[in-house]
Protein backbone atom coordinates (compact mmCIF):
# COMPACT_ATOMS: atom_id res chain seq x y z
CA UNK A 1 0.00 0.00 0.00
CA UNK A 2 1.72 3.33 -1.13
CA UNK A 3 1.83 5.75 1.50
CA UNK A 4 1.49 9.82 1.66
CA UNK A 5 5.25 10.09 1.58
CA UNK A 6 6.70 7.59 -0.76
CA UNK A 7 8.49 8.75 -3.81
CA UNK A 8 8.01 7.62 -7.02
CA UNK A 9 10.43 4.59 -8.56
CA UNK A 10 12.29 7.22 -10.67
CA UNK A 11 13.26 9.83 -8.10
CA UNK A 12 15.61 6.57 -6.49
CA UNK A 13 15.26 8.08 -2.72
CA UNK A 14 15.17 5.87 -0.03
CA UNK A 15 14.34 5.92 3.44
CA UNK A 16 16.93 5.15 6.46
CA UNK A 17 17.89 6.24 10.00
CA UNK A 18 19.34 9.31 8.18
CA UNK A 19 16.06 10.22 6.57
CA UNK A 20 16.04 10.39 2.49
CA UNK A 21 19.11 9.31 0.56
CA UNK A 22 20.26 7.79 -2.69
CA UNK A 23 23.21 5.26 -3.82
CA UNK A 24 24.88 6.15 -6.83
CA UNK A 25 25.93 3.06 -7.90
CA UNK A 26 28.01 2.47 -11.56
CA UNK A 27 30.77 0.11 -13.81
CA UNK A 28 33.46 1.61 -14.55
CA UNK A 29 36.16 0.92 -17.26
CA UNK A 30 39.99 0.85 -16.29
CA UNK A 31 40.42 4.42 -16.94
CA UNK A 32 37.64 5.24 -14.47
CA UNK A 33 34.90 6.58 -17.24
CA UNK A 34 31.54 5.29 -16.32
CA UNK A 35 29.72 2.54 -18.30
CA UNK A 36 26.61 2.44 -16.26
CA UNK A 37 25.26 4.22 -13.62
CA UNK A 38 22.03 3.64 -11.65
CA UNK A 39 20.50 5.29 -8.77
CA UNK A 40 19.09 3.28 -6.02
CA UNK A 41 17.12 3.80 -2.95
CA UNK A 42 19.66 4.63 0.17
CA UNK A 43 18.55 2.12 2.04
CA UNK A 44 19.59 -1.16 -0.12
CA UNK A 45 22.42 -2.78 -0.08
CA UNK A 46 25.23 -2.33 -3.28
CA UNK A 47 25.18 -6.25 -3.48
CA UNK A 48 21.45 -6.61 -5.34
CA UNK A 49 22.07 -3.80 -7.45
CA UNK A 50 25.45 -5.57 -9.78
CA UNK A 51 23.50 -8.42 -12.20
CA UNK A 52 21.18 -4.80 -13.02
CA UNK A 53 24.42 -3.19 -13.67
CA UNK A 54 25.76 -5.87 -15.40
CA UNK A 55 22.79 -6.21 -17.63
CA UNK A 56 22.86 -2.46 -19.10
CA UNK A 57 26.05 -2.67 -20.17
CA UNK A 58 26.82 -1.54 -23.68
CA UNK A 59 30.16 -0.74 -24.96
CA UNK A 60 30.06 0.67 -28.69
CA UNK A 61 32.61 -0.54 -30.67
CA UNK A 62 35.21 1.18 -32.55
CA UNK A 63 33.71 -0.24 -36.03
CA UNK A 64 30.98 -2.16 -37.30
CA UNK A 65 29.69 -5.08 -34.78
CA UNK A 66 27.01 -5.61 -31.95
CA UNK A 67 27.90 -3.52 -28.64
CA UNK A 68 30.38 -5.10 -26.39
CA UNK A 69 28.87 -6.60 -23.03
CA UNK A 70 30.97 -8.35 -21.25
CA UNK A 71 34.30 -7.44 -19.69
CA UNK A 72 37.64 -9.02 -19.49
CA UNK A 73 37.42 -9.17 -15.47
CA UNK A 74 35.32 -7.68 -12.86
CA UNK A 75 36.87 -5.86 -9.86
CA UNK A 76 34.82 -5.69 -6.59
CA UNK A 77 35.15 -5.20 -2.99
CA UNK A 78 34.34 -7.88 -0.30
CA UNK A 79 30.46 -6.83 -0.82
CA UNK A 80 29.92 -8.54 -3.82
CA UNK A 81 31.50 -11.62 -2.85
CA UNK A 82 28.56 -13.94 -2.91
CA UNK A 83 27.89 -17.35 -4.53
CA UNK A 84 25.67 -15.69 -7.31
CA UNK A 85 27.52 -13.23 -8.24
CA UNK A 86 30.47 -15.70 -8.78
CA UNK A 87 27.74 -17.79 -10.33
CA UNK A 88 27.02 -15.29 -12.90
CA UNK A 89 30.56 -13.73 -13.62
CA UNK A 90 31.45 -17.50 -14.65
CA UNK A 91 28.31 -18.28 -16.37
CA UNK A 92 29.35 -14.99 -18.67
CA UNK A 93 32.90 -15.87 -19.05
CA UNK A 94 34.38 -13.02 -16.94
CA UNK A 95 37.09 -12.71 -14.77
CA UNK A 96 36.33 -12.59 -11.01
CA UNK A 97 38.86 -10.40 -9.09
CA UNK A 98 36.73 -10.00 -5.94
CA UNK A 99 38.77 -11.04 -2.00
CA UNK A 100 36.45 -13.65 -0.05
CA UNK A 101 34.23 -12.44 3.22
CA UNK A 102 36.14 -13.73 6.02
CA UNK A 103 32.57 -15.43 7.58
CA UNK A 104 32.57 -17.11 4.05
CA UNK A 105 36.16 -18.05 4.57
CA UNK A 106 35.62 -19.20 8.32
CA UNK A 107 32.21 -21.27 6.79
CA UNK A 108 34.15 -23.01 4.32
CA UNK A 109 37.47 -24.18 6.20
CA UNK A 110 34.55 -25.50 8.81
CA UNK A 111 32.93 -27.62 6.82
CA UNK A 112 36.36 -29.27 5.38
CA UNK A 113 36.66 -31.16 2.34
CA UNK A 114 32.66 -30.72 1.65
CA UNK A 115 33.46 -26.85 2.08
CA UNK A 116 35.05 -26.28 -1.38
CA UNK A 117 38.14 -24.56 -2.74
CA UNK A 118 38.48 -21.32 -1.92
CA UNK A 119 37.52 -19.07 -5.25
CA UNK A 120 40.94 -17.52 -7.13
CA UNK A 121 41.92 -14.16 -6.07
CA UNK A 122 44.32 -12.00 -8.02
CA UNK A 123 45.76 -9.76 -5.83
CA UNK A 124 48.27 -8.18 -8.40
CA UNK A 125 44.63 -7.40 -10.18
CA UNK A 126 43.00 -6.04 -7.30
CA UNK A 127 45.59 -3.33 -6.79
CA UNK A 128 43.46 -1.64 -9.89
CA UNK A 129 40.50 -1.20 -8.24
CA UNK A 130 41.65 1.59 -6.61
CA UNK A 131 39.86 3.38 -9.68
CA UNK A 132 36.89 2.80 -8.69
CA UNK A 133 37.14 4.50 -5.46
CA UNK A 134 39.01 7.37 -6.64
CA UNK A 135 35.77 7.51 -9.34
CA UNK A 136 33.37 7.76 -6.33
CA UNK A 137 35.66 10.54 -4.72
CA UNK A 138 35.53 12.77 -7.62
CA UNK A 139 31.45 12.34 -8.13
CA UNK A 140 31.36 13.32 -4.60
CA UNK A 141 33.03 16.23 -4.91
CA UNK A 142 30.43 17.66 -7.51
CA UNK A 143 28.54 20.25 -5.56
CA UNK A 144 25.23 19.20 -6.64
CA UNK A 145 25.86 15.52 -5.57
CA UNK A 146 27.91 16.36 -2.32
CA UNK A 147 25.09 18.76 -0.92
CA UNK A 148 22.34 16.52 -1.66
CA UNK A 149 20.70 19.19 -3.92
CA UNK A 150 20.50 16.99 -6.74
CA UNK A 151 19.35 13.64 -5.11
CA UNK A 152 16.72 12.77 -7.83
CA UNK A 153 17.47 10.08 -10.01
CA UNK A 154 15.67 11.82 -13.06
CA UNK A 155 18.38 15.02 -12.44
Amino acid sequence: MAGLYDEPVHHGIGRSRGGLSTKIHHLLDGRGRPLVILIGPGQANDSPMFPTLLSHLRVARCGPGWPRTTPDAVLGDKAYSARAHRRLLRSRGITTVIPERSDQIRNRTRRGADGGRPPTFDAEAYRGRNVVERAFNTVKQWRGLATRYDKLAIV
